[in-house]
C-alpha cells in the first residue's frame, strides 16, 4: 500500500496542479467506456475526480477498467491534464482538470450494491439503515456528517472561549425515573440493583454548581426508554449548559451569543443580536402551539366577539360553557374545495376539535363591497362587515373556525391546522433557489410552574420538578398552584423546540415545597434526590442553565426533517437498528452472572 498511498484527496485538484504526478484513492462512483478510453469519477470523502484512462495507449489497463465496478476501492496514479474549454464541468470543484492514469491498483472489490449510491440515496429507510455503511457514503450524508462535525466544534470553541469548563458527568447513575422511563444496566457485582442511563446530567450539573465550577457545558449523550413516536430516538445528544449567580436573561442572552457564533461560523449567517421573546400564554393564544414556527405570519383571532350577533348555536353554546371561538385567515385561499378543507377539519379533529366551520369572503357584486359566502356565512348574515373588518380579511381570503368549551382545546387544533397550512402552502420555504433558507428563532418564556393531573387528580411539574418558581408567586405557590409561573425558558426554531432550561431552585427548603405540591412526600423525595437536596445544605448558588438539541439543530440547518439524516448510526422508528440487529437477545450465561430471569410474555 506504501508505494500507492494517496498524496493528495480528490476534491483538491486544480488547475494549477496541472502536470503534476499525484496518486489518487477512493471509490469507483460512476464508470464509463468510450470505446477504449474509459472515464471514471473517483470519489472520497473531500470530492470527485474524473480518472481518464486510455486502454489503447496503456493495454495493460484495459482488463482492470473491464473489472472495474461501481464502488470498488482502488489506486490511482497519474499526470493531472487541464480539460478543454468545452468540456470544462462546473458542478465539479475539480472540473477543470482530470487525472490521465497511468498505473490503478485495486485495493478492495464489491458486491453489487442493494441500493445505488447518489448525492441523496433513494431507498427506502430500513434498508439504508440496514446498509447504513453505505448510505454514509452518499454526498448529501457526507455533507451532514461534515456539518454536525463542524457545529459540534464551533459550540466547544465558543464555550471555552467564554469561560465554560467542559466536564463530563456520570453515564451510569441513580434511577429517578421522571416522564420518560429509564434505560436499566443490571449490576453483576451487586445483584437486583440496577444502574440507569441518564435522561439528562440534571442533576449532576447542579451539583457541580454547588462544587463552584460556575461554568459548565457538555456535549452529552442521553437515554429515554419511550415508545416509539414521530422522529425521536432512544439515544440522544443535547449541548448541556449550567451557570451560576445568573437569572434567566443572563443564560437568553449567553445562549443567543452561542447561536450567532454557530450559524456564522458553520452556515456564514448573521442572526439577530438577540431573538423575540413571547410568553407562553400569548404562543398558545396567538399561534395554538408552545413552539410556533415564525417563518409565516398568519396569527389565530379571537372570534367570540363576533359570536353574540350571530344566529351560531353551536357557538354560543361553546362560549356559555366558559370556552373560545378562534379563527384563522388564510390569505387568497377561498378557492380551497370542500375536500380540502374537510382535509384540514380531519387534522384538527386529531387535537381533540369536534368540527372546524368555514366562510369565504367574496365581492357581493354591487362594487366593492364584501360580503361571506359558503360554510357557516349565513350565520354571519347581520354582522358580516364587523367580521371581514375585524379579521382584516380581504378578498379572496378563507376564514376557518374552531370553537371549544376548552380554550387549550381551540387553540391547540386550529394552532395544528395553522402549520399543517404552512407546509402545504410552502410558507415555511425559500420562494425559490436563490433565496436564503429561514432561521426564525424566538424565546418562550413564563411558562406554568404545575400542571394538574386530571386521571391521578394531583399537581405535577410542568416541566421538572427543579425549576425556581417566580419569585411573585412564592407565597402562593401552595393555595393557588395553577397561577404559579416557572422561570422556565425554551428556545424555539423554525416550529421546533430547539433548547429548554430553566433557573434552578437552590435552597432546599423551596424544593421540599415544590416535592409537596407534586405529590412528593419526604420519604419518596429523600430516596430519589437526597444526594440533591443534602448538596443544597452547604452554601450552594443560584445557578441556571439550557440545554439545546445538537442531534435537532443540525437537522434544521441541514434543511432535512428527520434526525436519521444527521445522526451516524441512528436507530429505526422503531428503536430497533437493522445494520447490527439491535436490541438482540443474549447468552443465558450472561443472564445468570446478573442474576435476571427472563419473564416470558403470556
Amino acid at each position: 500500500m506504501e508505494t500507492m498511498k494517496r498524496t493528495i484527496d480528490c476534491g483538491a485538484l486544480r488547475k494549477s496542479d496541472a502536470g503534476n504526478t499525484v496518486i489518487l484513492n477512493g471509490w469507483v462512483h460512476r464508470k464509463r467506456n468510450h470505446g477504449g478510453i474509459f472515464f471514471i469519477n473517483l470519489r472520497d470523502r473531500y470530492g470527485v475526480t474524473q480518472v481518464t484512462v486510455d486502454t489503447e495507449a496503456n493495454t495493460g489497463l484495459a482488463a482492470i477498467c473491464d473489472e472495474l465496478r461501481n464502488e470498488y476501492c482502488i489506486a490511482v496514479e497519474g499526470t493531472v491534464n487541464t480539460r478543454p474549454d468545452d468540456m470544462v464541468n462546473m458542478s465539479m470543484a475539480t472540473g477543470e482538470v482530470e487525472l490521465f492514469a497511468s498505473n490503478i491498483v485495486i485495493l478492495n472489490k464489491s458486491e453489487v450494491l442493494p441500493f445505488q449510491i447518489d448525492e441523496e440515496s433513494k431507498a427506502n429507510e430500513d434498508l439504508r439503515l440496514k446498509y447504513r455503511y453505505l448510505d454514509l457514503r452518499s454526498g448529501a450524508m457526507q455533507e451532514r456528517i461534515k456539518l454536525r462535525s463542524e457545529t459540534a466544534f464551533a459550540v466547544r470553541e465558543w464555550m471555552t472561549s467564554n469561560g465554560f469548563y467542559e466536564i463530563e458527568t456520570p453515564t451510569f447513575i441513580k434511577s429517578t425515573p421522571e416522564g420518560a422511563r429509564d434505560f436499566l444496566v443490571p449490576s453483576r457485582l451487586y445483584p437486583g440493583k440496577f444502574y440507569a442511563l441518564p435522561q439528562s446530567p440534571q442533576l449532576y450539573k447542579q451539583i457541580l454548581m454547588v462544587s463552584g465550577f460556575d461554568k459548565y457545558f457538555q456535549i452529552a449523550r442521553c437515554y429515554r426508554d419511550e415508545d416509539s413516536r414521530g422522529d425521536r430516538q432512544p439515544e440522544f445528544t443535547q449541548i448541556d449548559i449550567e451557570m451560576s449567580f445568573v437569572s434567566r436573561d443572563d443564560v437568553l442572552t449567553m445562549t443567543e451569543g452561542l447561536m450567532s457564533h454557530v450559524f456564522k461560523k458553520v452556515k456564514g449567517i448573521n442572526l439577530p443580536k438577540s431573538f423575540r421573546r413571547l410568553s407562553w400564554e400569548d404562543a398558545m393564544e396567538l399561534y395554538g402551539s408552545d413552539k410556533p414556527d415564525l417563518r409565516f405570519d398568519m396569527k389565530l383571532n379571537d372570534f367570540s366577539h363576533f359570536v353574540e350577533a350571530s344566529s351560531f348555536q353551536a357557538f354560543k353554546e361553546a362560549l356559555s360553557a366558559g370556552g373560545v371561538v378562534k379563527a384563522l385567515v388564510v390569505k387568497g385561499k377561498a378557492d380551497y374545495s370542500r375536500k380540502q378543507i374537510e382535509e384540514l377539519e380531519s387534522h384538527a379533529k386529531i387535537y381533540k376539535a369536534k368540527g372546524m366551520a368555514w366562510m369565504k369572503v367574496a365581492n357581493n357584486g354591487e362594487g366593492t363591497a364584501l360580503t361571506l359566502e359558503g360554510g357557516a356565512s349565513k350565520f354571519f348574515a347581520d354582522n358580516t362587515s364587523q367580521v371581514i373588518s375585524g379579521l382584516e380579511a380581504e378578498l379572496g381570503d378563507l376564514i376557518l373556525m374552531v370553537a371549544d368549551s376548552k380554550r387549550h382545546v381551540a387553540n391547540v387544533s386550529l394552532g395544528a391546522v395553522r402549520s399543517k397550512l404552512g407546509r402545504d402552502l410552502g410558507l415555511t420555504c425559500p420562494k425559490d433557489n436563490s433565496d436564503p433558507p429561514k432561521f426564525e428563532f424566538v424565546w418562550i418564556i413564563d411558562f406554568p410552574m404545575f400542571e394538574y393531573d386530571e386521571d391521578e387528580k394531583k399537581w405535577g411539574a410542568a416541566h421538572h420538578l427543579f425549576t425556581l418558581p417566580q419569585e411573585k408567586y412564592h407565597e402562593t405557590m401552595e393555595s393557588d398552584p395553577g397561577s404559579v409561573k416557572g422561570d422556565l425558558y425554551d428556545l424555539v426554531l423554525n416550529g421546533y423546540e430547539l433548547a429548554s432550561g430553566s433557573i434552578r431552585i437552590h435552597d432546599s427548603a423551596m424544593q421540599k415545597r415544590v416535592f409537596k405540591i407534586a405529590g412528593i412526600d419526604p420519604a419518596e423525595a429523600e430516596k430519589k434526590f437526597g444526594f440533591l437536596t443534602e448538596a443544597f445544605k452547604y452554601g450552594a448558588p443560584p445557578h441556571g442553565g439550557i440545554a439545546p438539541g445538537l442531534d435537532r439543530l443540525v437537522m434544521i440547518m441541514a434543511g432535512v426533517t428527520s434526525l436519521k439524516d444527521v445522526i451516524a448510526f441512528p436507530k429505526n422508528s422503531f428503536a430497533v437498528s437493522p445494520m447490527d440487529d439491535c436490541p438482540s437477545e443474549v447468552d443465558p450465561k450472561q443472564l445468570d452472572e446478573l442474576k435476571i430471569v427472563i419473564k416470558k410474555e403470556q
